[in-house]
This record gives structure tokens, sequence and C-alpha cells, in this order.
């Protein structure tokens, strides 16, 4: 059984540095349009929901971006889960982008000296091109196109989370608030948990939330959970006083339902005034 449960959870991880599995969610009304990327050397789809006052009013309003945005990936569901929270009131009005994925393990995945992690991505670094995309490219895109606030996040999950951790320990102040699910921070040899410290005693004096889930411990080095459980150890102790930060552990979910399962209460712990 063990034997079984571990190649069930290599296959998520090898299918993780691909394309997202594709969901039946309902399309929402949105905006699509490419962007000709110098960063990535290639063109990209953006997909944009608004909140439903957005026409007809001239407010500006937050963004939250999002990788693993195409409409045969996350972008659908949460789209919908924000429309749902929006109409309750639960949450502010924000506007979401969704970045289609090309080669998503080559994008997502920061460094890494673990000849190991070749076996499932690429060790390419691309993540920094894909970060200077968003923050140098498509932020100003978004920025000319639609009425916004200069108040931004971004959300992931698995190596999307990955992408956010990374983003959030080593360029804090390309966003005010960052959201990872199950954040594959096994990459690298654990490399952004064995670097927490660091990176916090040199965070900016900003005020930044972050909100990380994990899901159930699996019993081998590719494990996340263990390795978000020590983060949240180290933030509670060196924490920043300007960091809001909270961390939910879900022993109950497993890597493919832990998005979904905890994205509600991410978003309305972040987003609520």
């Amino acid at each position: 059984m063990r034997t079984i449960n571990y190649l069930i959870l290599i296959s998520l991880f090898i299918i993780s540095c691909g394309n997202k599995p594709q969901y039946n969610d309902p399309i929402p009304q949105h905006d699509t349009f490419k962007i000709e990327s110098k960063q990535v050397g290639e063109t990209r789809i953006i997909n944009v929901w608004t909140p439903p006052m957005y026409k007809n009013s001239t407010e500006s309003f937050p963004v939250l971006y999002m990788p693993d945005g195409g409409i045969k990936e996350d972008f659908p569901h949460i789209a919908n889960t924000i429309a749902k929270l929006v109409k309750e009131k639960s949450i502010p009005p924000i506007i979401l982008v969704g970045i289609e994925n090309t080669e998503r393990g080559r994008d997502l995945t920061g460094y890494s000296e673990t000849k190991e992690d070749e076996e499932y991505c690429p060790l390419t670094d691309g993540a920094k091109n894909f970060r200077a995309f968003i923050t140098q490219e498509l932020i100003p895109e978004i920025n000319s196109k639609y009425r916004t606030l200069n108040k931004k996040g971004i959300i992931g999950e698995s190596l999307a989370g990955l992408f956010v951790m990374e983003t959030f320990m080593q360029h804090p102040k390309s966003f005010d608030f960052y959201i990872a699910m199950d954040p594959s921070i096994w990459w690298n040899n654990h490399y952004i948990v064995r670097n927490a410290n660091t990176a916090l005693a040199n965070f900016p004096d900003k005020e930044i939330r972050l909100w990380f889930a994990g899901s159930s411990i699996e019993k081998h080095k590719y494990s996340i959970a263990q390795y978000t459980n020590q983060l949240a150890k180290i933030l509670e102790s060196n924490a920043p006083k300007k960091l809001k930060w909270k961390y939910s552990y879900e022993p109950k979910e497993k890597h493919n339902t832990i998005f979904r399962a905890t994205k509600e209460k991410a978003l309305k712990w972040m987003l609520k005034e």
C-alpha cells in the first residue's frame, strides 16, 4: 500500500510539471487577450474576470494574478468562487487575471542544484523569466487596460504554489498578498525552508500578507506538509512585524483536493475588509 501511495504521489508531481488537469467548471464571462513577452520569448494568453459592478462604475479594484490561469485549468473555478464570495459580500470586489500555461514545469520552478529534481521538472530556472514577465510586462498591461488599485496578489497550488512562495521569499515587494496551497517546497532540497530565516531577516518594511496550506503528510522525501509545517514554525518565531500570515494545515486533504477545499477560506482571510 505504501508503494502504491508513493507512485500515486509521484505521478501527481510528474503531471504537475506538465499542463494542469482539465475540469468541467462553468466558464464565466471574461476577457481574453494575447501578450507578446520578451521575457519568456513567446505569446501568452491572458484571461481576465472583472466583478459585476465593474462595467457600470468608475471604481478601481485590486488585482489577483494566477498562474495555471487557463480556461481549461484553474481560471473558471477561481473566478466562479470569487464571484460567489463577492455576491455574498464575504470579500470585496477584485479583478482576477489568469495566465494560461505553455511550459508549466519550466515557468514555475526556480534554480535547483538537486539533480533528482530533473526527474520531475526541467532544471531551467525558468521562474525568474516568468516572474519578470508578470511584473515587468503583464502587470503594466493590466494597469493600462483596466481600472486597478495599487494592491495586487498572487495565488497558486502545487508548482504554482512553489512559484508563489519563492516570489514571497525572494522578491516580496512584487505583490501585497500571497496565497499558496500545498506549495511544492521540496524543490531544490527544500531550499525555501532552509533559507527562510535569512530571507525573513532581510524582509522589506512593507505590510504584506501570506496565507498558505499543507495537505496530509506522506512518508517520503517529496512530502509537502513536513516542509510547510516547518515553515510555519519558523514564521512563528521570526516573522517580520509587518507581515500578517496564516498557515492552514489540512491533514484530511490530499495534494489533488486541497486547492478546492481551501480556496474560500483563503480568499476570505486574505481579502476580508
